[in-house]
């Protein structure tokens, strides 16, 4: 599949929302929740008031420009906190793939791309929240976030730089 990787706009912020619903994971023989869920201020968090300081998107897109998948990283802080939080240095990576899409290799590239960048940018590492039995646990082990913690049912994972 043919796809390139560009820096997010501010045209790409109902996509995020979209790819933030889809980040969602739920076990196989369970339901979805419904899509308004991501107004709960637990997950809203993660894209709200998208554009602060520390906020960095990539979209995947082919080449009809149709957007495929994100992968975004963003500053909380001890009064915000949230899955996946290490410290108020570390950005916390939020990633999705539209269900259509994945498997082709699209997720791997964005999230090396976002880890090149992340490091050019100074962070000395990113953190992020992923179930045990979700399948991009395995991409996240091969490019080496480590547990660090669990948070519920949750992995707390990081990779430093």
């Amino acid at each position: 599949m043919i796809f390139q990787i560009k820096k997010a706009s501010q045209e790409d912020i109902p996509f995020l929302w979209d790819m933030l619903y889809e980040a969602i994971y739920v076990n196989e023989n369970e339901e979805k929740p419904p899509r308004s869920i991501v107004n709960n201020p637990e997950l809203a968090k993660y894209v709200e008031n998208w554009g602060r300081a520390g906020d960095f998107a990539l979209i995947a897109k082919d080449e009809l420009d149709q957007s495929l998948g994100a992968v975004w990283i963003r500053l909380f802080d001890d009064s915000n906190k949230t899955y996946g939080y290490i410290d108020s240095n570390t950005p916390i990576l939020s990633m999705a793939i539209s269900p259509e899409f994945r498997g082709k290799g699209i997720g791997s590239k964005l999230l090396n791309e976002i880890c090149t960048q992340a490091s050019i940018n100074g962070y000395k590492a990113i953190s992020l929240s992923v179930a045990p039995a979700n399948k991009a646990l395995t991409l996240y082990e091969r490019v080496g976030f480590q547990k660090v913690g669990i948070d519920g049912t949750s992995w707390d994972m990081k990779l430093s730089f």
